[in-house]
């Protein structure tokens, strides 16, 4: 009867009960070994545990029953459930590298800029936006970019009150390394001609007074002026940016820059069992790690939905606002070399704090200099820091060809988001030049040096969808399949190194190698079920991947078409 019940519900998309065993069969199982190596399966089986049993070959075959049973003996217990997924596509789950959870959650309801071609478009949204929400006592919103509307300038404070004036308005850029304020904003922030920026930010100026851009650091001038999100806005937050994960067949995600609220929200959705996305978490600075995990990394959580381990800095700001730093000067802006968040002595300091209480490190280094920095901390830090620490690089984006080989030592991971590559080609081109980016968005040179790559989006900043970023990673290539032939083609990978990079790599990244990533026999039975074969598709028809079902430990938490 039970076994009936639990097939019932399988049919009708719902999740099946706890510690129920399965099998998901007929299936076309794309898997990975524990070297990285393709592994071809016809069917899944899941223990009640929610661990992966076994991986068949071949389709499932009911324990056979042709031979007599002795007095006492009873026949094997089969399976609770069982699913013929019609020949689809299995793998394991994606794991997102480098994320920021509570962001995305917040800009899905917030103003949303993104996708605006001009800046005519977003004035309109942003007015639309502001008649539609009168009650609102600012209007907090990210996604622009001065680069998709070819403006030629950083917007100012006189073209968002020719949007609203009347409200206070912050808008944050789509790398999250700059904001855009109106009049009114600045004026309740007491942002005034003779405000100056804190080191490592940059306050733009128009006529000797703020033009209504902040970067970096700066940024602080105006937020501390917005009010927060309130606890039920990150609650609400948190289960859409899970839906949009789950949607994605993202499985897990490295949240960079966990703040205590953050954690509050994290522990709030799982205390109600509405925590499906597992989140391994780096601190936001060292007081954040400090109130959240103590002396310690936490421990998994919530059958390992939930971990902070780590803290997670940022040593430079974005090649877009031009906040990354450079090595030279910025070939379209000379004499400015970006901005140095942490100097050198703070940064070994804050990551020597962590390193001696057992935390691992991310730091996000964006530009070359930023890159060489970071390096030689890490160099300096390993004297001392012993054992597997797994240092990590998160953007890696430019780097001195001379830098590279240095990734190679002292078990570094490279933490990498290949779709800024996509969206980025031309503005970094524009940025350094084309002789200096032999060291640009170099993946391929980074596996060669035998590298861990960990593959990730940078979402709310990047493009959340990672057969998108599997699709970039294989072919250098925009949506539009520019430029044609591949941008720096020499970095291109193989699909099997692609797919390692979302899954296994980005498990390893987090300490969580044994416990999700590759499906082999022990780990936790996290897969999407998706609608073709990726391994023999091209990466144009790799980015149109549509993901049908989620799968997290043994449960089906979304199904194309059913609301959750």
């Amino acid at each position: 009867m039970r076994q009936r019940l639990i097939a019932a519900l399988a049919a009708l998309a719902l999740p099946v009960p706890a510690l129920a065993s399965g099998v998901i069969d007929n299936v076309n199982g794309i898997a990975l070994d524990a070297s990285g190596k393709i592994v071809r399966f016809g069917a899944l089986l899941i223990d009640d545990e929610g661990k992966v049993e076994k991986l068949l070959p071949g389709r499932y075959q009911d324990p056979p029953r042709k031979k007599k049973l002795k007095k006492g003996e009873v026949w094997p217990k089969g399976p609770d459930f069982k699913l013929d997924a019609g020949g689809k596509t299995l793998i394991p789950g994606l794991i997102d590298a480098h994320g920021h959870v509570m962001g995305m959650g917040l800009a899905f309801i917030t103003l949303d800029l993104s996708g605006t071609g001009s800046l005519e478009e977003a004035q309109a949204k942003i007015r639309a936006y502001a008649a539609a929400n009168p009650a609102r006592k600012w209007i907090i919103g990210t996604g622009w970019n001065q680069e998709s509307w070819g403006l030629g300038r950083f917007p100012t404070a006189a073209d968002l009150d020719a949007a609203v004036s009347d409200v206070p308005v912050w808008l944050e850029h789509v790398d999250g390394h700059a904001g855009w304020a109106n009049s009114l904003a600045m004026r309740t922030a007491n942002i005034t001609a003779t405000a100056k920026a804190p080191p490592g930010g940059r306050i733009e100026m128009a006529g000797g007074k703020p033009s209504g851009v902040f970067v970096d650091r700066a940024m602080e001038l105006i937020q501390k002026a917005a009010p927060p999100p309130a606890p039920k806005d990150r609650d609400i937050a948190l289960e859409k940016a899970q839906q949009a994960l789950l949607a994605n067949g993202v499985t897990a995600i490295a949240d960079m820059g966990t703040s205590i609220e953050d954690w509050q929200a994290f522990r709030r959705s799982a205390d109600r069992g509405a925590l499906r996305v597992r989140i391994i978490s780096y601190a936001l600075g060292l007081d954040n790690m400090v109130m959240i995990a103590g002396p310690e990394p936490t421990p998994w959580l919530y059958d390992d939905h939930l971990r902070m381990g780590g803290l997670n800095l940022t040593v430079d700001g974005a090649l877009g606002s031009r906040g990354a730093w450079l090595k030279a000067g910025y070939a379209d802006a000379p004499g400015q070399r970006g901005l140095e968040l942490i100097p050198s002595t703070p940064l070994r300091n804050m990551m020597s704090r962590a390193a001696m209480d057992n935390f691992q490190i991310a730091v996000d280094a964006v530009g070359d200099a930023a890159n060489s920095e970071l390096l030689d901390a890490i160099t300096e830090l390993s004297l001392t820091y012993k054992g597997d620490r797994r240092w990590r690089i998160e953007q890696a984006q430019i780097v001195d060809p001379s830098d590279l080989p240095r990734f190679g030592q002292n078990g570094i991971i490279a933490s990498m988001q290949p779709v800024q590559a996509a969206s980025g080609w031309r503005m970094a081109t524009a940025r350094l030049g084309e002789t200096r980016l032999n060291g640009a968005y170099a993946w391929k040179a980074m596996l060669d040096n035998r590298v861990p790559v960990a593959f990730g989006s940078g979402v709310p900043t990047g493009t959340l969808n990672p057969f998108i970023g599997m699709a970039v990673a294989m072919s250098r290539e925009d949506g539009t399949g520019q430029p044609a032939g591949g941008w720096m083609p020499q970095q291109r990978v193989s699909f099997e190194a692609a797919l390692d990079s979302y899954t296994r790599q980005a498990a390893f990244a987090g300490f969580a190698e044994k416990r999700f990533g590759s499906l082999i026999p022990g780990q936790r039975a996290d897969f999407v079920i998706i609608d073709r074969d990726i391994s023999v598709s091209r990466p144009a028809d790799i980015r149109a991947t549509q993901v049908l079902e989620t799968w997290i430990g043994g449960k089906r938490v979304y199904m194309k078409g059913v609301k959750p």
